[in-house]
């Protein structure tokens, strides 16, 4: 298959070099963008650090789809239009169910559906698909080259171990585990993350789930005599 040759010009060393950075990047475009939209700083990453994988699954997906079609700018257009426009629906949903809420809001962009996809992004995606093809992945290839390899593989266990940490603490927090283990639980600090994020309460039943139960169980801890 055509994709086959795309997927084999990626080794290992490129593939989580050009996931690091897109994923950076990524994060970094779009924090800032909302920064200034929301008038402060807002973290759009999923945890405190600089890294959001969302981007780096799009850049790369978009190189492995699209690269067959490479010069052929329409057909790459419509299908980073539509293929963007699905994956993002997909993750929008997942994210309403698990975590009970979702990281932005379109309810207010004119051709929209469920306030998750709208016109203007779907339009949009198309543009970034040429961009990753013709102009973003052969720049991040060359950057990469340039660095020495043994660098690059230091600097690379470097981030993904803070990644690691970050998100593990992220996730600790959302699930309350320190509690289940019997510990005093992590505290709850300003997270401005979620500066853009819509609640949704109809999803994330799990996550209800557990805040009950520790409700419950906090509860019968007054009544336990002292």
């Amino acid at each position: 298959m055509m994709w086959i040759e795309a997927i084999k010009s990626l080794d290992a060393y490129h593939f989580f070099a050009l996931f690091a950075i897109y994923s950076m990047v990524g994060w970094l475009i779009e924090s800032i963008y909302m920064s200034i939209c929301n008038r402060k700083v807002t973290n759009r990453g999923f945890a405190r650090g600089p890294f959001c994988p969302i981007y780096g699954v799009g850049c790369i997906g978009a190189y492995i789809l699209f690269s067959p079609f490479k010069g052929r700018y329409l057909i790459i257009y419509v299908l980073g239009c539509v293929t963007a426009t699905i994956f993002e629906f997909l993750v929008g949903k997942a994210m309403i169910k698990y975590m009970g809420e979702l990281w932005w809001d379109y309810k207010e962009k004119p051709f929209n559906y469920q306030g998750i996809i709208c016109l203007e992004s779907t339009l949009a995606w198309g543009v970034y698909a040429l961009v990753v093809v013709h102009i973003l992945h052969g720049t991040v290839i060359n950057l990469v080259d340039r660095l020495d390899k043994r660098l690059g593989i230091f600097l690379l266990a470097v981030i993904y171990f803070l990644v690691f940490i970050d998100y593990m603490v992220q996730i600790s927090q959302i699930f309350g585990w320190p509690k289940v283990l019997g510990g005093q639980g992590l505290k709850e600090t300003p997270d401005i993350s979620r500066a853009n994020r819509v609640n949704h309460p109809e999803g994330s039943k799990p996550l209800n789930i557990m805040k009950a139960a520790d409700a419950k169980n906090q509860e019968e801890k007054k009544d336990e005599p002292s």
